[in-house]
């Protein structure tokens, strides 16, 4: 398990169109509040025949915000770029220069058997030439993984591979749009990714495997407006938190503070996990009742799920 708040602390990550030439006036005006991560993306989100022009302004972008920074105090999120492609992370990153010190790292779309090893050498080229370590969140959504007879194969080949360099991977992300195309599936506003069986079976063995040793983010949701978006979000974010994933990739920014507060930890779970890392292992019984008497707290048992739970109140606060 991972044992930092750092791998915590990605939470909402918005995700932009690195051709986007406002976020630059929305990042220094603080328009997004002060708590949630930045994905500048340069593939699904830009025409084939438009990407140099995206890293053109992607890179002017992060210049200017980082010409600001030395000038003026400002929230800066995590910053990450999804590439297309192996190549643009070591190229980006010379290209960028001081600036690089911004990133947090590269999001790596379609992680599957075939790129792997591609992105993962990308990434140890990376961090030789930049000026601050630089993390990967590899994204699980290729149509590799939809295969019943080779999909436990791939993940536990695939979980080899960033074993290797596991202090590299921040998080682990799943692409539950990609793999609902695959399908044909499409929810509504009302409805729970974890209701479709073959995407949320996905999921699981996603969890199974990289779970126990790493943090792996929950799906995107697609809807910001209209009837009941709000709710289907918070009830999907409550499912997504009991199947294992923290934080949540976002497409809009009114979507974040309702991940914020998903992410935040009920008061009684804080206390029952102090209390659980507080124990005396030399104590005769390894058991009793919660601070609030209502259920069990084991040390044994408990003692991971409040380290978790400790790391996540430190990010996000606590709630009633």
């Amino acid at each position: 398990m991972k044992n930092s708040i750092l791998y915590y602390s990605v939470g909402a990550l918005l995700y932009c169109p690195a051709n986007n030439e406002r976020i630059v006036s929305s990042i220094l005006s603080e328009k997004f509040g002060r708590q949630f991560s930045l994905a500048l993306c340069l593939e699904d989100t830009i025409r084939d025949d438009c990407v140099l022009e995206a890293e053109n302004i992607l890179l002017s972008s992060l210049n200017k915000i980082y010409a600001h920074s030395l000038e003026e105090r400002f929230y800066l999120p995590k910053i990450f770029i999804r590439v297309r492609c192996p190549q643009q992370i070591p190229s980006l990153l010379k290209r960028l220069k001081e600036s690089a010190s911004l990133l947090c790292g590269f999001i790596l779309p379609k992680f599957s058997p075939g790129n792997a090893d591609q992105y993962i050498e990308a990434m140890k080229k990376a961090n030789e030439i930049s000026p601050k370590r630089q993390y990967m969140m590899p994204i699980f959504e290729s149509p590799d993984i939809i295969n019943l007879q080779r999909r436990y194969s791939i993940l536990y080949s695939l979980k080899e591979k960033l074993d290797a360099v596991s202090e590299l991977v921040l998080n682990i992300r799943v692409g539950g749009n990609d793999l609902c195309h695959i399908f044909g599936f499409r929810r509504h506003s009302t409805e729970s990714i974890h209701s479709l069986r073959p995407v949320a079976n996905i999921f699981s063995d996603i969890m199974t495997v990289f779970g126990m040793d790493y943090v792996v983010s929950g799906p995107v949701w697609e809807y910001y407006h209209g009837t009941h978006w709000k709710d289907g979000l918070t009830a999907e974010l409550e499912q997504d938190r009991l199947c294992g994933f923290i934080g949540k990739t976002v497409i809009h920014p009114c979507q974040i503070p309702v991940v914020n507060a998903a992410c935040q930890v009920p008061e009684d779970d804080l206390k029952d996990a102090r209390a659980i890392l507080d124990w005396d292992p030399g104590r005769n019984a390894l058991v009793t009742g919660s601070v609030r008497k209502e259920r069990m707290n084991e040390y044994k048992t408990h003692y991971h799920w409040a380290q978790k739970t400790l790391m996540l109140a430190e990010v996000f606060g606590t709630k009633r």
